[in-house]
């Protein structure tokens, strides 16, 4: 399995490294992509992360089980303005494979057009920009292969949800026995 990050000037740290940090713990191979052409990335906080790989560099989209969106901002903007990111999103949705957006993240799914008629949730404040889509109060929603969170003290039920997406829930729940998550 295999998951690109994205990561964009102002990113929500805890959003964006909670699910690497995660998936990778399952054995899924979290790839933190910069969407610049540099590999060092600040976010939203002033923490410089190390990218794998920046996105002009992936060469096979179709080698990625799904991609991961964090919030932040202008982290979430800076993602929902780049046509190479909405490209890829909307190509890795039409793939029926994960798209997973937390807090202000959703915005890239609206601008990618994959999220009308779907349930999703967001920060709040963001649902007017979440056009033609079925809005929810709820930690994380899963709708198919979209999956939506609220928020950065909710990036460690989102980085469950994925991993329950991708590997089911005995792994998801071997997850939680491993980091102690209760409820």
């Amino acid at each position: 399995m295999k998951v690109m990050v994205f990561l964009a000037q102002g990113f929500e740290e805890v959003e964006a490294l909670t699910a690497v940090d995660y998936l990778r713990r399952m054995d899924i191979d979290a790839e933190m992509v910069s969407i610049t052409d540099n590999k060092e990335v600040m976010g939203a906080h002033e923490i410089i992360v190390t990218a794998d790989r920046t996105i002009e560099e992936i060469e096979d989209i179709d080698t990625y089980d799904g991609a991961v969106i964090p919030g932040g901002l202008p982290g979430a903007t800076n993602l929902r303005d780049n046509p190479k990111v909405i490209e890829i999103v909307r190509k890795i949705n039409e793939n029926g494979k994960l798209v997973a957006a937390i807090c202000a993240g959703p915005i890239v799914l609206d601008r990618a057009g994959i999220i009308k008629g779907k349930k999703v949730t967001s920060y709040p404040g963001f649902e007017d920009q979440l056009k033609g889509a079925v809005y929810e109060e709820q930690r994380v929603v899963t709708d198919g292969n979209i999956i939506t969170a609220r928020g950065p003290a909710l990036a460690v039920y989102f980085a469950v949800e994925i991993v329950k997406y991708l590997l089911g829930e005995e792994k998801a729940d071997e997850l939680k026995r491993g980091i102690l998550l209760r409820g």
